[in-house]
């Protein structure tokens, strides 16, 4: 695998999961759809399974967790199996611990003064959170000037029709969205449904990165 989570795939697919039961369903549709980097995010009490599940049953998935923002939920991931871990922010103390994770890790950003932060810590590979509220594709693009160092994970606020717009950024080397994994489509088990969203999402990036 990777050192890079940004290296992983162009679209990172951001996956909530209410039901384990779902979790190994869902990753096969995703994976199907040309989508193989997932990020299980720990806001429901079914995340940590769902990240232990896929790790064993999808081997060509590269199941990963966010919304990390512990330090003991980054040892809980990365015991289940997490791949790599991903936080919508960063203090010193979850700074080391995912650090000492031995995972990839993007800790998040929103403001230039985090980005210098991470810079002066060493860190180049960053979350970008949330990134439509926090300026879009005009404040990436205001960074590449004076921290060209600096490369993002742009979520929050991405679909479809905005992903490209990021792609084509320089300093960014994937995006991270839920829209291939609308929550009446889990719901509903839809897989046959969210794998021609991510077989559309997958098709995008690609377009995006040949430009």
């Amino acid at each position: 695998m990777t050192d890079s989570v940004l290296d992983l795939a162009p679209v990172v697919p951001v996956v909530v999961v209410p039901d384990a039961a779902d979790a190994v369903p869902l990753a096969r549709a995703l994976v199907a759809g040309g989508l193989p980097a997932i990020e299980v995010t720990l806001r429901t009490p079914a995340a940590l399974d769902a990240i232990r599940a896929i790790r064993a049953a999808v081997p060509d998935a590269a199941v990963g967790a966010g919304t990390v923002i512990t330090p003991g939920q980054v040892d809980d991931a990365v015991a289940a199996g997490a791949r790599f871990l991903v936080s919508p922010g960063w203090t010193d103390v979850l700074l080391a611990a995912m650090r000492r994770s031995g995972v990839p890790y993007l800790p998040g950003v929103s403001t230039t003064s985090e980005v210098v932060a991470l810079l002066e810590r060493g860190v180049r590979e960053m979350k970008f959170f949330p990134a439509a509220a926090a300026g879009g594709t005009a404040y990436l693009k205001s960074l590449a000037g004076p921290l060209p160092q600096a490369r993002f994970c742009p979520t929050g606020g991405i679909g479809l029709l905005s992903a490209p717009e990021y792609l084509a950024l320089p300093n960014v080397g994937c995006v991270g969205g839920s829209w291939m994994v609308p929550a009446d489509a889990v719901a509903a088990r839809d897989w046959g449904r969210i794998e021609g969203l991510a077989r559309e999402a997958a098709a995008l990036s690609a377009g995006a990165r040949c430009r």
